[in-house]
């Protein structure tokens, strides 16, 4: 048993979300490859999860510099 990473993880290009339980305090990352393809995942977990739309993630960065938009059922 190793010693546990201290880098973070290195995001892929896409568009990513955070899905969380309602009253969480964190959540999971989930990307999609267009903005089309997030909207559609974004309407599917709304019904029953708190959603933050995180944005266009490019060489590891986040293009957007606007806050996180959430979206509540």
């Amino acid at each position: 048993m190793g010693r546990p990473p201290t880098r973070p993880k290195k995001l892929k290009d896409g568009y990513y979300i955070e899905v969380r339980n309602t009253g969480a305090t964190s959540g999971i990352k989930i990307r999609r490859d267009t903005e089309d393809e997030m909207n559609v995942a974004v309407k599917d977990y709304e019904k029953s999860k708190d959603v933050v739309i995180l944005g266009e993630c490019v060489n590891g960065k986040f293009i957007n510099d606007a806050k996180a938009v959430k979206k509540k059922k």
